[in-house]
């Protein structure tokens, strides 16, 4: 497989670093020498100094051969404009854009394959936005993933010294819940873990968790975890992360949204229902706890100035908001918030290269997912006709060592997994892997 891709920013670089570990032949293409620089030294990919827009730069990485373009520069314009290259040029099966702008993302008769032929185009706003969401319908998660449609949930909780599963082994976790449940992962530390029967969980691991949709809150119960829904947040920033989560939930919760600019204020007031506007600065203290930032299930900061978010986030989490959650663009920034407390942290950039990566397929590989900050992948992927795990129970399957299959999917019916499970030609696999794995998932799957 070839890609080419257009921008070597945060986002193309991340997608290239993650290519280059699966040995995709990737190109980049940026104007920026910097950019360029920084790519040749720390990954094995080609590089071409250039305009992602211009025919010479796209026939001097072979576009005429590629399998997908990957337009993801700061501009929109330039994303559309190398699409069209790509497809009118050069018949380029595929092309995935950065688009930002609400005019050009929403318009399908643009993107579609009549025209400039975007599939899909990636909104970093709106892929933050939903992330978020999906935090706050499941409060207790510090991660969540949805698969096959939401029919699954990988949940990632953080686990507290006085959770139920700390100091037991996973054989021990499994004989006393009466449901199927599973541990695909553990994050500790520096340490990331596809765990055996016999790992332990302790205070402060991450555990990354398979769930059917309609058994989060069962499942949780089981565990001891709090599953109480969240009934008040407070949202700093009113541009349009802010916005779209407070018209997605207002209807369900009461939001309190403060934003700066007094013009965008009246706007939100007219478009937002139930949603209380406040003009005043999110850092202010004052203002925090007189609109009782105390009594917030969460505080999320979502404003476009990263300082501002991390600062307001502890504030709030100083006032008593019970958790936080802050947009962080600058990647730098992510473990500093995250050591000073905040939370939950999220980058827009970060999950527009994870979202890119799902679309980057190869063979059954349905999706890739990104987790524990790029240690570990959760692979959505089909059983091929030709696999050896065909017929095989899980006891019986040679999985590859540093990965575990954590839900088979069959037609509409979603099985957690045990050791007599089998797997059958066209199963769907959820498989929780260590990126040094990957290669190897791949070829059983085949």
């Amino acid at each position: 497989m070839k890609v080419i891709i257009v921008g070597a920013g945060e986002v193309g670089f991340q997608i290239a670093k993650a290519l280059s570990y699966e040995n995709i032949d990737v190109v980049v293409i940026d104007r920026d020498k910097e950019k360029i620089k920084r790519v040749m030294d720390e990954l094995d990919v080609a590089v071409i100094v250039g305009e992602g827009g211009d025919i010479s730069s796209l026939e001097e990485a072979g576009a005429e051969s590629a399998d997908i373009l990957l337009a993801v520069t700061n501009s929109d314009e330039t994303n559309m404009i190398a699409c069209m290259l790509a497809k009118a040029m050069f018949k380029v099966p595929r092309k995935i854009a950065r688009i930002r702008n609400v005019d050009y993302f929403k318009n399908e008769k643009l993107l579609n394959a009549e025209n400039l032929d975007i599939n899909p185009a990636i909104n970093p706003e709106f892929e933050a936005a939903m992330s978020i969401i999906r935090l706050l319908e499941i409060p207790v998660a510090i991660d969540v993933e949805d698969f096959e449609g939401g029919m699954v949930k990988v949940i990632g909780l953080k686990l507290q010294e006085s959770n139920l599963l700390i100091g037991k082994s996973l054989k021990e976790i499994g004989r006393n819940i009466e449901k199927k449940f599973l541990i695909g992962m553990i994050e500790r530390d520096d340490e990331t873990i596809i765990p055996t029967g016999y790992d332990r969980i302790y205070a402060g691991d991450i555990i990354y968790v398979p769930v059917k949709r309609e058994e989060v809150n069962d499942v949780f119960y089981r565990l001891g975890i709090d599953t109480t829904p969240v009934k008040r947040i407070m949202i700093l920033g009113g541009g349009r992360v802010g916005s779209f989560i407070a018209s997605h939930l207002e209807t369900k919760i009461d939001i309190k949204i403060i934003e700066q600019n007094e013009e965008r204020c009246k706007l939100l007031s007219r478009n937002l229902k139930r949603a209380l506007v406040l003009h005043g600065d999110g850092a202010d203290q004052a203002l925090l706890s007189e609109e009782n930032v105390f009594d917030m299930d969460f505080f999320v900061a979502v404003s476009n100035n990263d300082e501002l978010n991390i600062m307001a986030s502890l504030l709030a989490k100083k006032e008593g908001a019970k958790k936080v959650i802050a947009i962080v663009n600058r990647t730098d920034y992510i473990y500093l918030a995250r050591s000073l407390g905040v939370d939950v942290v999220l980058s827009p950039r970060l999950l527009t290269a994870s979202t890119i990566l799902r679309y980057v397929r190869k063979g059954d590989i349905l999706s890739l997912t990104s987790i524990a900050d790029g240690k570990a992948e959760i692979i959505e992927a089909r059983v091929g006709e030709s696999s050896n795990l065909i017929n095989k129970s899980l006891m019986e399957a040679k999985i590859p060592k540093f990965s575990l299959i954590g839900t088979i999917i069959r037609g509409n019916q979603v099985i957690i997994p045990q050791g007599s499970d089998k797997i059958y030609k066209d199963d769907r696999l959820i498989i929780f892997a260590l990126r040094q794995s990957i290669k190897n998932v791949e070829k059983v799957l085949m």
